[in-house]
């Protein structure tokens, strides 16, 4: 089994991958989603400007105490569609941050496709 910081550095390595071929605009920004066992975290970044459009997490007011769950995931998602819809955003690119596509990373895609968001 691999300890902690091979696992580390194994996703670091997923996600330099796929930075490579992912990059945001101000019309379809990058999606990047990070989790850790407490907290999910999402935002919009133009990777031309350098500059974030939309950001949501766990940790705001409304969904703490949450939990890391998939319904955690989901609520944020929620949050996350309505900031691009204000915004005016309504095609993504998404980046997964180098976790596998699956739990509270499909969880979170899939509401926001259920949402209206194009990606």
């Amino acid at each position: 089994m691999f300890d902690a910081k091979k696992k580390r550095q194994l996703r670091f390595r997923r996600h330099r991958r796929l930075r490579k071929k992912v990059s945001g605009t101000a019309e379809r920004p990058r999606l990047a989603v990070y989790k850790s066992l407490k907290h999910f975290y999402a935002q919009a970044i133009d990777d031309i400007s350098g500059s974030t459009l939309v950001s949501a997490s766990s940790r705001t007011a409304d969904l703490r105490g949450s939990g890391g769950t998939v319904d955690t995931a989901r609520a944020v998602a929620e949050v996350m569609a309505e900031k691009f819809k204000e915004a005016g955003i309504s095609r993504i690119v998404f980046d997964h941050g180098g976790f596998g596509y699956r739990g509270k990373i499909k969880a979170f895609a899939d509401k926001l496709r259920e949402k209206g968001m194009e990606f």
